[in-house]
């Protein structure tokens, strides 16, 4: 999905911007479980740590008076990793399940982007001009985020399909996705918003497929290793995206 314009503060959505997403999102399962289990901070002390990295990076974002990769990556990321652990404590600290935590986060979103709409009038991100609309944008990100692990813990867990199968479902689900983009006139908006819900069960998936076991069917890299290997491959994505920028401005 190409050519669609953010205001200035925002990413523009080209290819890579959804690789960059995919990559986001999985390190976010990976590094969501790093504290809860590997670094046995638990779900609820992990929350909030990661709830707070959100905040405060979410903040910078806010003030930045222009497009900025890595503030804009890192409260992408900070949703991701926080919903990561924030989803796995509604569904087995508090053992809601993952089909029921999925169908309250999908009505927290569903609320979120229809109050958006109400107030704004559309669900455009290339409309996004004021600080309301951005707040509506991160708040749907964040549950958006939140969603996709408990869908996607679902589809692993619950479904039957498991990891590798769940990934496969989701990727299956994203190139119709963009099929439907290009030989259809579906809605724009609606096809970007489901794209993006979509994406963060892909990485829930793909990630626990790195980091568990080979008994699991997992490639057992660990939630360290994953982790590291995931965020060297997304900052070599952000700088290559400050390079392209910043030839941009030298061109001008």
């Amino acid at each position: 999905m190409t050519h669609v314009q953010h205001r200035s503060t925002l990413a523009e959505v080209t290819f890579s911007f959804w690789i960059m997403k995919i990559c986001a999102t999985t390190l976010g399962e990976t590094a969501g479980d790093l504290f809860s289990m590997t670094l046995d901070f638990g779900y609820a002390i992990s929350s909030l740590l990661l709830l707070g990295f959100f905040l405060v990076s979410l903040i910078i974002q806010l003030k930045s008076q222009k497009y900025d990769p890595i503030k804009y990556w890192a409260v992408i990321l900070a949703t991701s990793t926080a919903g990561t652990t924030i989803s796995d404590f509604m569904d087995r600290t508090l053992e809601l399940g993952y089909a029921k935590g999925s169908l309250l986060l999908i009505c927290l979103l569903l609320l979120t982007l229809a109050i958006w709409h109400y107030k704004e009038k559309s669900l455009s991100v290339t409309t996004i001009t004021n600080l309301n609309s951005e707040l509506f944008y991160w708040t749907a990100i964040l549950f958006s985020n939140t969603l996709g692990t408990a869908f996607g813990d679902y589809l692993a867990d619950n479904s039957g399909l498991g990891f590798s199968g769940g990934a496969i479902f989701i990727g299956i689900l994203l190139l119709l996705i963009s099929l439907a983009y290009y030989f259809t006139t579906i809605s724009r908006i609606l096809l970007f918003w489901i794209a993006f819900i979509l994406t963060r069960p892909f990485g829930a998936t793909f990630g626990d497929l790195l980091t568990k076991s080979n008994l699991k069917g997992g490639f057992n890299l660990g939630t360290i290793g994953s982790s590291l290997v995931l965020f060297f491959i997304l900052f070599i994505l952000i700088l290559i995206s400050k390079n392209k920028i910043a030839k941009n401005i030298v061109s001008k």
